[in-house]
């Protein structure tokens, strides 16, 4: 599927506005949330060209031609779409593997779906569409490196396995299945259908695995934060308090079929907001 030239043209604040990425952008300085709005873009054009519906010839193209644009920004002639790119990549220092990384990510749902990933898959899958994401975002905001880099670590790898919790039954409809090989197994699953495994009895046995992991990174990702400025980790650190209250939602709920979207109520946001944007 060709992408809408209106969307890959849209102001990125409008592109973003639906977005629990929003709230937590909307604090920064414009040149930081310029650049954020840039890099959500850049993601969001991405995957959609990765779950649309069409051929999956074409798809892998449309993505190979992203990294032939990005390969083109980084030498100084950047395509149309990419032009108001350019400040933010030499202010900030952003990476070109980090975007290429994400482009990556992003095909591992192409060729296939991906059904059932051992759990390496799983997680070089979590840091190229999290933690890639995150190692742009992390020199945006002015984190020191090596701080910067475990950040985007963490904190990627926890949003990511949340995402993957909560969504188990609509990526089933799209007939994908991110919740790892070991873990099925382990539950007494050996079905790779994301539908018929979406209804396992047994499969809270392997989402609390990938829970107790996703605590593990959002603690990890909270240390880090902890000893950096307050100013500096603002926006990741009302990201991670999102995300968590999602995460902390699925457990409530559980795991069990049926199960009932979750979705953090605007008070819960509203409080996160007025707890770490104002310094």
């Amino acid at each position: 599927m060709t992408l809408d030239t209106a969307a890959a043209n849209a102001d990125y604040g409008t592109t973003a506005s639906g977005s629990s990425f929003y709230a937590a952008m909307r604090i920064l300085p414009r040149a930081q949330r310029d650049a954020m709005f840039q890099i959500y873009s850049f993601c969001r054009q991405v995957d959609d060209i990765a779950d649309s519906d069409g051929p999956r010839p074409e798809r892998l193209a449309a993505l190979q031609q992203w990294r032939d644009d990005i390969d083109a920004l980084y030498q100084g002639r950047p395509p149309e779409r990419l032009k108001d790119y350019v400040s933010s990549v030499r202010g900030f220092g952003l990476k070109r593997e980090d975007f290429l990384a994400i482009i990556d990510g992003m095909e591992m749902d192409v060729p296939q779906d991906i059904r059932a990933p051992d759990m390496a898959t799983l997680d070089l899958y979590c840091d190229r569409v999290a933690s890639a994401v995150g190692r742009l975002s992390v020199r945006v905001f002015g984190l020191p490196e090596n701080d910067g880099i475990l950040l985007a670590h963490h904190l990627g790898r926890a949003l990511q396995l949340t995402n993957i919790l909560r969504d188990i039954d609509e990526d089933a409809g799209l007939g994908r299945l991110y919740l790892p090989r070991e873990g099925l197994l382990h539950a007494g699953i050996t079905s790779d259908d994301p539908v018929k495994v979406s209804a396992e009895r047994t499969l809270p046995k392997v989402c609390l695995p990938l829970v107790e992991r996703a605590k593990s990174h959002f603690d990890q990702a909270d240390q880090i934060m902890s000893r950096n400025s307050r100013r500096v980790v603002r926006a990741p650190r009302i990201m991670s308090k999102y995300y968590r209250a999602i995460l902390e939602l699925l457990i409530a709920r559980g795991f069990a079929a049926p199960r009932a979207p979750v979705r953090v109520n605007k008070m819960a946001k509203i409080a996160i907001l007025l707890r770490y944007a104002i310094i």
